[in-house]
């Protein structure tokens, strides 16, 4: 199809890709279609979701669980509806097809004009056939939000919590939890969902997996290539790649069938015309096909997608297919592979070593590359040549998802911007951009305690801001603290075991300060022994507030003690982690190795520290990596009295190996600068204390000068105080 110098005809030529690129891949998907009214049609889900949650807000349980789960349900509906009515009417017109290979001029125009149309009205009967006239409307942003963070499954899991539906609680939690991973309040609930009997693991069910299947292929493609299973790889690997281009489809055919509204003009000298504005229209869905790449690979929980995700899994299979000796299939996928990078050199000495192995080029030559993989790249490239075209003379704005994309379909006049932006999203952190740390902590200062010992820097631990100090606690400090931590324990009748949220392997104790004093008060654990936790945790503060130099006050954020301790029977060959590898104060994206500071993790987090209470156990090694989550740069050993203390931040990836016998202690701690962000519970416990006559003396307040806190904490009145006490510490109890 040829773009002509007519602007009238480039607008139509416009709107014909959009209907040429939608047919060259289609996969088969549910047709199934459930009644969302008496008449059988599909109504609004928006409006039962608003309905929904305002029966929440007025605690009408019966009502908010009836309302949201028909949103959900009907939303699905719409969905496959849409899919469905898109296959049906993908053959729409064809017999036009024929008029347009041989008319030009406004023939041509006429014949594309009619072919469009006879789509667009196959779609509209057939999705008319199942979805009432409000059901096909557009729902707004923040709905589109609502349902792609999972938040109706937040409400649903307090509902049938209240309506006594405990499995069905559980498995909202479940399926709110997958994509919101750091949201401490559901690992909790889900925790005292797991300890509850009526409440079994078949319970823990995601209910909107097929979503997200293309990753659960994904993970146990990687499992069964890092067992060196790999036959079992090569069968995960084609099944992942043919699983995420279904997906692919999935999410296209959505931008197809969902209802739009014509785009506003963007610039007064626009006439707005009916061309110009299916000019836009058609670019907002081909840039929406486009999108696809980002959205299917982006993994729950995630806030960005996963590079080259299609290519990546193509270079694992043909790995995967020489490891188990099939050579004609790893040349296959090479050449599959090829047709995103055309002239990567690696790819091409493979292919010459993988041909010459199989016998030379003559045995190799009717290898082709897989016409999946064909189509997907022809379709590809041909929408990003109209999208760039409008980018270039529409004002179109586009932000390519892909690194493939060859400098040639890029207009001479975009290429130097278009350059600049695929270095900025191709490039990876340097190892100097790694070691780059701007939290303001500048390690080396000095070590305010006597006995206390510096083990290891920056230069033995390998990185930025890191140290190991030795001799912070005797040996009777830390008895009496685990001697606290089993007596706590006890009290709290813990025989079932609270699992850990980072493996099912291993189970936690957790006693915060307050906690500890509020038990104290009650005669079940030692007063000294309530009072020495606090006061080691001032003792960690000031010796990192020295050592890292901190120009301001260091407020703690949250501190507690914290017990683990593997279960009985669930131990024989793990391979999972005690803690993954994660950073304190943002997301870490191995694949990226990007680290983002936003929301749900705790951004306002500075400085952190491990205090070890203990050495008699096996495994619970700490450890610092690299961003890529793999390469450990540095491990400690845990003991009594060794502190660990390393500033929050991307430059500082850490994890801790499986606990396989006995049971580690420790007192983590983070600290912020922050007042607001201030540990209010701590405070809470420090004011009971002082109203029972107790003062609290801190370590940084013997003297002044280094080393102290400033005080800013006047003003807060007792019912300030105790307001939101129980519900912090419900999110904060559990967090490791």
């Amino acid at each position: 199809m040829a773009l002509r110098s007519n602007p009238l005809r480039v607008y139509v030529a416009l709107t014909i890709g959009v209907f040429f690129s939608s047919g060259f891949l289609t996969f088969a998907a549910g047709s199934g279609i459930s009644s969302g009214s008496a008449s059988g049609l599909l109504q609004p889900y928006d409006l039962l979701y608003y309905m929904g949650v305002r029966a929440y807000f007025f605690e009408e349980w019966d009502k908010a669980a009836e309302h949201i789960e028909k949103s959900i349900s009907i939303r699905q509906a719409l969905l496959r509806t849409r899919r469905k009515c898109h296959d049906e009417c993908l053959s729409a017109g064809d017999g036009i097809l024929s008029y347009l290979e041989t008319q030009t001029g406004d023939l041509w125009d006429l014949y594309a004009l009619d072919w469009v149309q006879r789509r667009a009205e196959c779609a509209r009967f057939c999705v008319g056939r199942a979805v009432a006239p409000a059901g096909q409307l557009p729902v707004s942003a923040d709905i589109d939000y609502e349902f792609g963070t999972r938040n109706a499954y937040n409400f649903l899991q307090l509902t049938y919590f209240k309506l006594n539906k405990m499995t069905k609680a559980a498995s909202a939690a479940h399926t709110f939890f997958v994509t919101n991973p750091s949201h401490l309040e559901m690992r909790n609930n889900i925790e005292k969902y797991r300890r509850m009997e009526e409440v079994s693991e078949d319970a823990f069910v995601d209910r909107e997996k097929e979503l997200e299947r293309h990753w659960e292929v994904y993970d146990s493609a990687v499992q069964a290539e890092s067992s060196s299973d790999w036959k079992r790889a090569v069968e995960q690997w084609k099944d992942c790649v043919n699983v995420t281009l279904q997906q692919m489809e999935e999410c296209r055919a959505q931008c197809a069938m969902a209802s739009k509204t014509l785009p506003e003009d963007e610039a007064p000298e626009r006439t707005g015309g009916v061309y110009e504005k299916a000019a836009a229209l058609s670019l907002s869905l081909l840039a929406c096909h486009q999108s696809c790449v980002s959205l299917v690979a982006t993994r729950p929980g995630r806030v960005s997608s996963q590079e080259d995700f299609l290519p990546t899994q193509l270079e694992h299979l043909h790995i995967a297919q020489f490891k188990a000796g099939d050579l004609r299939g790893a040349i296959q996928t090479l050449r599959s592979l090829l047709l995103f990078y055309p002239s990567d050199a690696d790819s091409l000495n493979n292919l010459q070593l993988y041909s010459e192995t199989l016998g030379g080029d003559a045995d190799a030559s009717d290898l082709v590359p897989s016409q999946e993989i064909s189509r997907y790249v022809k379709r590809s490239l041909q929408e990003k040549k109209l999208i760039y075209f409008g980018v270039e003379h529409l004002n179109f704005t586009f932000t390519d998802p892909d690194l493939w994309t060859p400098e040639d379909i890029v207009p001479e006049s975009l290429r130097e911007k278009w350059r600049a932006e695929r270095e900025r999203l191709s490039g990876t952190p340097t190892e100097e951009e790694e070691e780059t740390d701007d939290s303001g902590f500048y390690a080396g200062g000095p070590v305010p305690q006597v006995g206390v010992t510096i083990t290891m820097d920056d230069v033995k631990l390998n990185g930025t801001n890191r140290v190991v100090l030795d001799g912070v606690l005797t040996q009777e400090e830390c008895d009496a603290i685990l001697q606290l931590a089993s007596s706590a324990t006890s009290v709290a009748d813990s025989s079932r075991g609270r699992r850990s949220p980072y493996t099912p392997h291993e189970r936690f104790e957790g006693l915060t300060v307050l906690r500890a004093l509020k038990l104290a008060q009650d005669g079940m654990v030692n007063q000294s022994d309530a009072r020495l936790l606090h006061e080691i945790g001032e003792r960690a503060r000031v010796l990192l507030h020295s050592y890292f130099r901190s120009p301001t006050g260091l407020f703690f954020a949250f501190s507690h003690l914290v017990c683990r301790s593997p279960i009985p029977g669930h131990q024989e060959g793990r391979m999972d982690l005690s803690h993954p590898v994660h950073v304190d104060n943002c997301i870490l994206e191995p694949e990226t190795k990007q680290c983002w500071r936003e929301a749900p993790a705790f951004t306002h987090r500075d400085l952190s520290g491990i205090l070890y209470l203990n050495e008699d156990f096996e495994g619970g090694e700490f450890f610092f990596t690299k961003r890529d989550a793999k390469t450990v740069t540095a491990r400690i050993q845990p003991k009594c009295g060794r502190l660990v203390g390393f500033s929050s931040g991307p430059v500082n990836p850490h994890g801790v190996t499986a606990v396989t016998s006995g049971r580690r202690c420790a007192l983590p701690v983070w600290f912020t600068k922050e007042t607001h962000h201030r540990d209010m519970e701590r405070e809470e416990a420090e004011a009971l204390w002082a109203a029972d006559g107790q003062s609290v003396l801190k370590e940084g307040e013997k003297k002044d000068g280094e080393g102290a806190q400033p005080a800013a904490r006047q003003g807060r009145s007792q019912a300030s105080q105790g307001r939101s006490k129980e519900a912090r510490r419900e999110i904060r109890r559990d967090e490791l």
